[in-house]
Parts: C-alpha cells; structure tokens; sequence
C-alpha cells in the first residue's frame, strides 16, 4: 500500500518535486552468503541526485544482526594477581573497557558497525552481585569492590552490556534498538582465612613466601553468603 500511495503522490506532484519508493531491506550474511528479505517501502521526497526510476536501498542492522557480530568479551580482573586473598580483604574489581568497531559489506556497500560498553554486572560466586556503569580501575582504587566473609573458591564472572550503532558508507551512525550481553572468562580466586599461629623463633620468616592455598576440589568450594545483597553502583 505504502509503494501504491509513493505512486500516486509522485504523479500528482509538481515539476521538480516529487517521490520515490524507497525499499527496506534486511540482509542476513550470517550463513555466509547474503540473502535480502524486503520488510517495507518508505516514501521519501525526491533530492537533487535522485532521478526518476532510482530504486535507493535503505541498510539497517537489527538487534539479531547485531547479537550474530564477533563482538569480544572484554578483559576482566579480580582480586591480586596471586589468585588469591584474605578472607574480609577487599576485592578490587574492573574492566578494559572499550569499543570495539567492526567492518563488513552489505550489498556492496562498506558498513560499520561498533559495540559500546553500557554496563557492566558483577557476579562473585557467593550470591553477591553487583551492576554498574563504572569500569572500574586497578589497585589501589576500590570504585568497584567486594569482600569475601568465608574460606574456599570462588569464581568471579563478568558479563557486559553493549549498545550497538551502525554507519553506512561512511555516514552518520545510527543507533542499534536493543541491547546485547556478552559475559567474560570466569576468574578463579580463593578467600583464605588467615589464623595467627605459634612458630619457631629460630626458623626465619619467609614474608615473599605465600600462604599454603588447597586444590580445587568439592570440599574447598566456597560456600554461598547466608546475607548476600544485590549492589549497584
């Protein structure tokens, strides 16, 4: 209906004036090859390059497009570089965030397309989570931290929220509707509940050496956090 009306007001129009029927396509190139599916018509007025029998394509990129990109966990850390902390030590969490910016061809046609850290949700193994738009920042900073309150392993995870936009042709970007979650390797660590211990005095002290950290098995999992909270930053 939309192409039969761009018709009739294009016969009706003026010298000069004018317009065309403009397709809306969707290309899928996720298995390789490009298929078209023609979603509407839009009738735009006619520019001064447009001539009569133009057939334009109007490029977009959806929010499935956009989950089907290569776009690549970002880098995260947790805790010292040892792999493991105190027990109520604090843990300093961050990201390397950054967007990421991919190219590919659609109809001939160079297309852009870049993924942009929104948000960033924190789960730390025992039950404690955490949401927040601040990447944070390596030690000594804590803008971004938690606390382990009992002995055993824990796996740190990251998953990022991107929003998405796309250029064609070198044009403006044009926003993605939606967002996508992609999550990061998980991050062992183990909370150590240090004691102080009796010694012997005649045996000197190894302070570079660290303390004695179990296997990861069953039984040295840690456990969940009976008052574990939801945080955001």
């Amino acid at each position: 209906m939309d192409n039969i009306v761009c018709i009739v007001r294009d016969a009706a129009a003026g010298d000069g004036d004018g317009f065309i029927a403009t397709e809306v396509l969707h290309v899928d190139t996720r298995s390789g090859q490009e298929s078209e599916t023609l979603l509407d018509y839009e009738c735009r007025a006619r520019g001064g390059t447009l001539v009569q029998g133009d057939q334009p394509v109007v490029i977009t990129v959806t929010l499935e497009d956009f989950a089907s990109m290569p776009v690549q966990p970002l880098v995260a850390s947790a805790g010292p570089p040892e792999g493991w902390l105190p027990v109520n030590m604090v843990n300093v969490l961050y990201a390397e965030s950054e967007t990421q910016t991919m190219d590919m061809t659609l109809l001939g046609t160079p297309v852009q397309v870049r993924a942009i850290p929104v948000s960033y949700h924190w789960d730390l193994g025992d039950g404690n989570t955490i949401t927040t738009t601040d990447p944070g920042a390596p030690y000594p900073s804590e803008q971004v931290s938690a606390t382990y309150t009992q002995e055993g392993w824990y796996d740190v995870t990251l998953t990022t929220t991107f929003s998405g936009q796309f250029s064609v042709a070198g044009g403006a970007w044009q926003d993605i509707d939606g967002t996508i979650d992609v999550a990061s390797d998980p991050i062992p660590i183990f909370s150590k509940s240090l004691e102080s211990r009796l010694v012997n005095g005649d045996v000197p002290v190894d302070e570079e050496g660290d303390p004695w950290v179990p296997e990861r098995t069953a039984e040295t999992e840690g456990p969940k956090d009976p008052e574990a909270t939801h945080r955001e930053i």
